[in-house]
């Protein structure tokens, strides 16, 4: 097996995240379920637009948020995704290569279906609660695909976001394929509580056919996966099915297990959490960049902790503090 070019490849939805800020009484009014993510149409995304406060535009997307965390660590990252060739998909591509982030999926053409965007509104909680159109980024397929650099990667990250079109999902699996034959390793997170909701039978397919070697979960989308009541109950399944479970508890901090021991870390200390978008993401990004640097499992976790607490604490998905310092301070 050759050295790897990469230490992570992300495969996910390219989108550009809309944020602005939001009361209770506007989710009410909305009828949003605070902190949730639901799928919406261009026509919906026009309107729920205009009735926003002023937002501010950031270049986002789950797997695309660990690949910028993943670089700005120091590691080698790459991201595939799909972006329309409009002035989003520009911004989007300039954005994720400025952070040291291998691009190099190619433009969808034709102008028919623009680029992706999420509509975020946070709460004075801090809670965010997310409307994404997914446009261009649903339409990833095969042929996007540069197995050569799937191949280069040490470690293939999923998001299970991108489960929900079948188009892309088969992209996924391919890459999948391409990647453990290669003798790489898979890693996939769940994403959400609804995504488990609509593919639960795929994502325990997935672990049933030892497709995925890392599980990145949260306490909600574990329980919900394995169908167990009890959280530990619920992890203790879920790890006997996969080499290595990560799942994070939000304040209670984060567990992994691997090959059954269980690893436990607390959680970051943050002065004010101001917006907790993309905290998993960042969390999913301090890790692999642990594993990368072949750090033990408590120092991967307590960089994945560090990732996160800097995340929530200002607006937006992408960091703006030096993370590498950030974790030299910490953990040397």
């Amino acid at each position: 097996m050759t050295e790897p070019r990469l230490d992570v490849l992300c495969i996910g939805n390219a989108i550009v995240d809309v944020i602005a800020a939001a009361d209770d009484g506007f989710l009410a009014a909305e009828g949003l379920d605070k902190g949730s993510m639901r799928l919406i149409d261009a026509a919906e995304a026009t309107r729920l637009y205009g009735k926003m406060g002023p937002g501010r535009e950031i270049s986002g997307g789950s797997a695309g948020n660990t690949a910028a965390g993943v670089a700005m660590l120091g590691a080698r990252a790459g991201f595939v995704g799909q972006v329309a060739d409009d002035q989003l998909g520009e911004v989007y591509a300039h954005d994720i290569r400025s952070t040291g982030v291998e691009f190099t999926t190619p433009f969808r053409e034709g102008g028919d279906v623009p680029t992706a965007r999420s509509l975020i509104l946070v709460t004075p909680d801090a809670q965010r609660t997310m409307n994404t159109f997914l446009g261009a980024a649903q339409h990833l397929d095969t042929s996007m695909l540069d197995e050569e650099q799937v191949r280069d990667a040490a470690i293939l990250y999923l998001e299970g976001y991108l489960w929900d079109p079948e188009t892309p999902r088969a992209a996924m699996e391919r890459a999948i394929a391409v990647s453990h034959e290669a003798g790489r390793r898979v890693a996939f997170t769940l994403s959400d509580s609804f995504c488990v909701d609509r593919h639960r039978d795929g994502f325990n397919r997935l672990l049933d056919e030892k497709k995925v070697d890392i599980l990145f979960a949260n306490e909600a989308e574990i329980v919900s996966l394995t169908g167990k009541d009890d959280f530990d109950a619920a992890v203790a399944e879920a790890a006997q099915r996969v080499p290595l479970l990560v799942v994070t508890r939000s304040e209670k901090g984060a567990i992994a297990v691997e090959n059954g021991r269980r690893v436990d870390v607390a959680a970051e200390p943050v002065e004010q959490v101001v917006d907790t978008t993309g905290a998993g993401d960042l969390f999913a990004a301090g890790f692999l960049a642990g594993l990368a640097q072949q750090r033990p499992l408590d120092q991967a976790l307590r960089m994945g902790a560090i990732a996160a607490a800097e995340v929530i604490s200002h607006y937006g998905a992408r960091p703006e503090a030096d993370l590498k310092a950030l974790v030299a301070q910490t953990l040397g």
